[in-house]
């Protein structure tokens, strides 16, 4: 009988908790995967103390509504945050990056396609926004999703810090918070209210599209990079591939991979190619512009003409490796059909490829 009102007053405890949207810290209700975590008290709050891992909600599904909790951060590169209709490889997400305050990446919202954030993709202030974080007190994070939006306000502003689109279609999916990587802060007063979903003031930046990309790409099964290391080996790598899946210019910048390869699904590779078909009326030299993430072999009619890297820190400790147009070659194309492979392949923060003509006078691609 003790056991029996025992577990009839845990329930009571939950279901009052739940009418006033708070999510008790415990593992009764998260599923709590992490380095190491403390449930303790801390300034004032009863909170968890998460170190490099996630806490998910238990036996819930988010699909409209307010997502809150209250922060600890310290001014240390970390990227504690929140997924929300998460489910498998995918999901919507904003984060933090309390060692950037004042920067204009000082946050960040951004997808989760097939196991890759594409941050490198969504940068700038349509998908961040500065903000100076405080390091001696809790700091309140309040996320408003409705439909195919969202909004994200801190410190119990009125008007929202950031309003964006989201990106992959509306569908109810779990709640993760996450610490930052190595690091761990503390998270407490955790509300979710799925009845509750206003938006304020809903006006999200918008991002002039570049002109002119190359609007369709088609991609082959994905390999290891490795193999084009020889490029005596480049006709056999080429032969061996299969093609057939195509994918499209996102945000007015560039094509996503992963919205087709997903990266981490047990196989060997990193990199697949991607192609694009030009019918020259004449034999003719032309200048493409092109933009990728991370590396790339760029291969005319069989022949390799360009190697790069675009990495994350791969020019100095601050570059990003955001996708634009900042590379160029000389296409020496020959009458009729001509077929350019860029051979991209991704290590972090985006499998993207880009490219663009200066004129198409001459020339067609084939879609």
């Amino acid at each position: 009988m003790q056991k029996y009102l025992k577990s009839i007053g845990l329930f009571l405890v939950s279901v009052s908790c739940f009418s006033q949207n708070r999510i008790p810290i415990d593992t009764m209700h998260w599923d709590i995967k992490a380095k190491s975590y403390v449930i303790e008290n801390y300034k004032g709050k009863k909170a968890i103390y998460l170190q490099a891992g996630s806490m998910t909600l238990k036996d819930s599904v988010f699909l409209n509504g307010t997502i809150e909790f209250d922060i600890y951060l310290k001014e240390t590169p970390a990227f504690p945050g929140v997924y929300f209709r998460a489910g498998g490889f995918n999901g919507e997400q904003w984060y933090m990056r309390p060692h950037l305050s004042g920067k204009p990446d000082a946050n960040q919202a951004a997808p989760i396609i097939n196991g890759i954030s594409p941050w490198q993709l969504c940068f700038g202030p349509k998908y961040s926004f500065p903000y100076h974080y405080k390091y001696d007190n809790w700091t309140h994070v309040k996320l408003v999703v409705k439909d195919d939006k969202a909004q994200v306000f801190l410190d119990y502003s009125e008007e929202p810090n950031l309003s964006w689109k989201l990106f992959l279609p509306a569908k109810g999916g779990e709640i993760i918070l996450r610490g930052g990587n190595l690091e761990a802060f503390h998270i407490a007063d955790i509300k979710i209210n799925r009845k509750e979903a206003k938006l304020i003031n809903y006006k999200p930046v918008e991002r002039k599209p570049i002109e002119g990309l190359v609007p369709e790409w088609e991609l082959s099964d994905m390999f290891e990079r490795k193999l084009l290391d020889n490029p005596l080996n480049i006709p056999d790598v080429i032969k061996k591939r299969s093609w057939g899946r195509k994918i499209q210019v996102e945000e007015g910048t560039a094509a996503n991979i992963s919205r087709q390869q997903r990266l981490f699904n047990g196989e060997p590779g990193e990199t697949v190619f991607a192609k694009i078909v030009i019918h020259s009326e004449v034999d003719q030299m032309k200048l493409f512009h092109f933009g990728y993430s991370d590396d790339v072999v760029a291969i005319l009619n069989g022949t390799p003409i360009y190697r790069g890297t675009n990495k994350w820190r791969s020019r100095d400790y601050r570059y990003l490796g955001t996708i634009g147009l900042f590379d160029a070659i000389y296409l020496n194309l020959k009458k009729g059909k001509n077929e350019l492979l860029m051979a991209v392949s991704e290590n972090f923060g985006g499998w993207l490829i880009t490219g663009k003509f200066d004129t198409t006078d001459g020339i067609s691609i084939a879609k």
